[in-house]
């Protein structure tokens, strides 16, 4: 199996070719660096996984939201299974700057969908996201459940991801399988979620904002999890027998949930990072933030059933090895 990764220099995407190349897969890599949070975190998961796997993995800078530069990129490269992780993330970032996500979000994702059609992949594996959901009320979020009320840009490009993807399963019959991620978190995350900014914060003595006065719950899902999720999906397409699938298709494509399916308080979540720092946090309670939403909580019955996906980290283990290597992190920066 040779597996292209979109997004190789981004938080899940390093993971997940590291855990490729482990269990022997060829990857390429590929990545364009968006300034979104400090590229050099970026550049060094790629170093990273150059000095683990050395030419083992090969990695090109492009633009995948660029048809020409992505199919001149890959023109002498061969690979049978794409995993899309690559995008243009962050729910309050889509009301500053909306074109980044029409950009990487809309027309990267067709041009992914245009690159699996024309090399007759085996399986196509994209990035989608728990904010699908919107504002719905019914907990925990089911893929089955209706996804049409989005609050931000973000989750609405998301949504037309998963739209796109089905059309493109109906017409080209491209097996293809959808994960909508809930709040992933640990080694090598991502500077603009709670997690890195709540522990930045609390060791450097500065205060913390928790928006709705504190009373927010999400499902905090650790990478390993996460990995073990995506890796699942894609060693196991879907087949193309007319069966209804997880998320209610009957083509060759499918959607699952990837979460902890254990809801934390924030506050809950505020106490784990302060037991691992050593240090109490100054909390300042502040109101909502546009787009964002009160609860996240992922029902994964159907990649349990299907794959047999389960949640291993709760947060008590997840945060001490997140903290433990961020100090690590700051101590090389």
């Amino acid at each position: 199996m040779s597996i292209l990764v979109t997004g190789a220099a981004g938080f899940i995407g390093m993971h997940l070719a590291s855990a490729l190349l482990t269990r022997g897969n060829a990857v390429i890599g590929i990545d364009n660096f968006t300034p979104y949070y400090p590229v050099a975190l970026k550049e060094a998961r790629i170093a990273a996984l150059r000095r683990t796997f050395g030419d083992r993995f090969t990695f090109l800078t492009v633009d995948f939201g660029d048809a020409s530069a992505l199919n001149a990129a890959l023109a002498s490269r061969d690979f049978d299974h794409i995993v899309h992780l690559g995008a243009q993330p962050g729910v309050r970032y889509s009301l500053e700057n909306p074109l980044a996500y029409v950009h990487s979000n809309i027309t990267g994702h067709v041009n992914m969908l245009e690159l699996a059609r024309h090399r007759r992949v085996a399986h196509l594996v994209y990035a989608s996201s728990s904010s699908v959901y919107g504002l719905r009320a019914d907990m925990p979020f089911r893929v089955e459940d209706r996804a049409d009320t989005p609050i931000s840009l973000y989750a609405a490009t998301k949504r037309a991801d998963e739209l796109m993807s089905e059309t493109y399963a109906h017409l080209f019959r491209i097996p293809q399988t959808g994960l909508r991620f809930f709040t992933v978190y640990g080694p090598w995350g991502r500077p603009d979620m709670a997690v890195w900014k709540f522990t930045e914060a609390i060791l450097n003595g500065r205060p913390i904002d928790l928006y709705n006065h504190g009373d927010m719950r999400r499902d905090f899902t650790y990478i390993d999890d996460i990995i073990a999720g995506v890796m699942a999906s894609l060693d196991h397409p879907p087949a193309d027998d007319g069966q209804a699938k997880a998320g209610g298709f009957s083509t060759p494509h499918r959607l699952y949930n990837i979460g902890n399916s254990q809801p934390e308080q924030l506050l809950a979540l505020v106490a784990a990072i302060e037991a691992a720092c050593g240090r109490k946090a100054d909390v300042k309670l502040l109101p909502m933030q546009p787009g964002d939403v009160h609860e996240t909580y992922a029902d994964i019955d159907a990649i349990q059933r299907d794959l047999g996906f389960q949640p291993l980290t709760p947060i008590d283990i997840g945060i001490p090895a997140f903290v433990d290597w961020y100090r690590k992190w700051l101590a090389r920066s």
